[in-house]
């Protein structure tokens, strides 16, 4: 008896990594960063511990719930793609069926926790969310067409809005163009990931912008969206929730960013440099425009 308590009690530990795997924890905690920076600018202050935690509780929840169903419904070309093969339900450690169960439970919880105990405003943003990613983006979008990450995009951009809104009770316009900021970020930021991963697309059938566009026109719609992207970041500052520290950042941030895509321009197949260069400081630049607004907040 003794003997066999080892391997279950590791299998019981395997299980719950695996559920936890589901969530996608990683691309959680970036999404995380962004709704708080916006409870904070909402607040002009840091908000409440009691707030705080039940927000990012029930954001988690929501986003990793999506992550699972998204898991669920893309299994068959997640064993295709080598930056997705290892996951659990294309592995066929956690059942395709449990992956769907166990994101519309998560999602359920957060719907009704949020409600209950922030409000229903936040609620329903983090609904609207989850939704955008199952259905516009997962569902509809994502093997149909070169623009699945442009419209699909605005699925991540959701938890400035949740953040807001658990503050406010309302979404305001410094909200909207944080989510702005999101939605014009994400082409350029997973564009530059598309181009040195474009044979795993290829492979899977996914129609990602290089591989049907070309790495051309790829790199020239992303840098018409960084550009597009200093302009929303610069328009925040027009709002009065951030001081001129945030202008000032923003700026530079965003003629970098722009930067680096001139440099990306000029390079071509097979060289893959300048799109790995870029898509690492597009995570950068996601984590210093949030935090240069909780830095930047006007003395009152």
């Amino acid at each position: 008896m003794y003997a066999q308590s080892v391997p279950v009690s590791r299998s019981i530990t395997t299980t719950i990594l695996d559920y936890v795997t589901l969530m996608k924890p990683r691309i959680i905690s970036l999404l995380l960063i962004t709704a708080y920076c916006a409870m904070v600018v909402a607040a002009g202050h840091l908000p409440s511990l009691r707030l705080t935690v039940l927000t990012m509780l029930g954001l988690t929840l929501s986003s990793g719930g999506a992550h699972a169903v998204n898991m669920w419904y893309d299994r068959d070309i997640d064993q295709i793609m080598r930056r997705t093969k290892m996951r659990p339900v294309a592995q066929g450690r956690v059942p395709a069926v449990h992956s769907l169960i166990f994101g519309i439970i998560l999602q359920a919880i957060s719907f009704v926790g949020l409600g209950l105990l922030v409000n229903w405003t936040t609620a329903l943003c983090s609904l609207g969310g989850f939704l955008f990613y199952v259905f516009i983006y997962t569902i509809w979008l994502k093997r149909r067409t070169p623009q699945n990450i442009v419209i699909g995009g605005a699925a991540g951009a959701f938890p400035p809005l949740v953040g807001w809104a658990a503050v406010t009770g309302n979404v305001g316009l410094p909200a909207i163009l944080m989510f702005l900021i999101i939605f014009l970020w994400t082409p350029p930021h997973f564009w530059a990931l598309a181009l040195y991963k474009q044979d795993d697309y290829r492979n899977a059938g996914i129609p990602m912008m290089p591989v049907v566009r070309g790495e051309r026109v790829t790199k020239t719609q992303s840098m018409i969206y960084a550009w597009l992207l200093l302009a929303a970041s610069i328009g925040l500052y027009f709002t009065g929730t951030v001081s001129g520290i945030y202008l000032i950042i923003a700026i530079v941030l965003g003629v970098t960013f722009i930067g680096y895509h001139v440099y990306l321009l000029q390079e071509h197949e097979p060289e893959i440099k300048w799109a790995k260069k870029t898509f690492k400081f597009s995570l950068l630049y996601m984590m210093g425009i949030f935090f240069a607004m909780i830095v930047a907040l006007p003395h009152h």
